[in-house]
């Protein structure tokens, strides 16, 4: 699929060349022969589905498009290729990888990394240490790629993204159960709210719950009424709800809790089929936007 979509980017950009003169000949048996019919032109490729398939991304993560359907979450959450948009706590980079590219050109991508120092045991400050050095040596080795990734270390405690209605839109993948056993979920949802422009947009995806679950769980799942009281009380509208991410299949009662799923695979050997089956967990996707007025 990625060849496919570089390939008819390709022809895009090359165009058609000069029409060959024709020669005069009789006409032959063969010109009573119906011509075959032409071939379907190939959809333009846009700079999204461009970015999507560059040879930059990692294997690893190009695998798990079919269950983080990016195109479609991107596109749900109305992302344009001319905004600022802060992508929180990117982890790995697997959407810095398509959003760094794909907004270089006419927006602004701004990576925002948790500040070691403010985490309250030595155990995450060596974590997110590590976690902060490994995305820019990720950002450092493909500089063309990523030439215009801003990056910004917050606190936990004190949450800011940059200037305050700086922002076009907020993205966060799977982070929200984090920062509620941290603590920390109020002063984020703040944050988020305060760095937006009117009118902007807090795009959010997290493993989805059938039912709220009780303060300590550690199963990384949430319900959608937990996270949408989190982003109203910081003054978020509920925009939209997607399926996009959805995934019937996981029975959520697994061991390890999300971890249990790819990529996690926190599971007995014996059950590795059974986990490969099912997929990576079933998520919510919502769409907030801070009032225009």
């Amino acid at each position: 699929m990625r060849r496919l979509l570089a390939a008819s980017l390709a022809a895009l950009l090359a165009g058609c060349g000069p029409n060959t003169p024709g020669t005069d000949t009789a006409p032959s048996a063969a010109a009573n022969v119906p011509e075959p019919a032409a071939a379907p032109a190939s959809e333009p490729v846009s700079p999204l589905q461009a970015a999507i398939a560059g040879e930059w991304r990692d294997p690893a993560n190009v695998a798990r498009d079919q269950w983080r359907h990016p195109q479609q979450t991107l596109e749900f959450f109305g992302i344009q290729p001319n905004m600022r948009v802060v992508e929180i706590t990117p982890g790995g980079g697997w959407y810095t990888e398509i959003l760094a590219p794909w907004l270089a050109p006419q927006g602004q991508l701004v990576a925002a990394l948790i500040d070691p120092a403010s985490s309250s045991s030595e155990r995450a400050r060596s974590y997110y240490s590590e976690s902060n050095q490994k995305l820019r040596d990720k950002l450092a080795a493909q500089p063309q790629q990523y030439r215009k990734v801003e990056l910004v270390e917050f606190s936990l405690t004190t949450p800011s993204f940059g200037t305050p209605a700086s922002a076009d839109a907020v993205l966060t993948f799977r982070n929200v159960h984090n920062w509620i056993n941290a603590g920390a979920a109020p002063g984020m949802f703040k944050g988020f709210f305060e760095v937006l422009k009117p009118g902007g947009v807090l795009g959010v995806v997290e493993h989805r719950a059938n039912s709220d679950v009780p303060e300590g769980d550690r199963s990384g799942y949430m319900s959608e009424q937990q996270v949408i009281a989190l982003a109203t009380a910081a003054g978020f509208v509920l925009d939209e709800k997607s399926e996009i991410n959805a995934n019937l299949a996981d029975t959520k009662d697994h061991p390890n809790g999300v971890w249990s799923l790819p990529p996690g695979n926190r599971h007995d050997e014996a059950d590795a089929a059974k986990y490969q089956a099912i997929g990576e967990s079933d998520r919510m996707t919502l769409r907030f936007r801070k009032p225009a007025g």
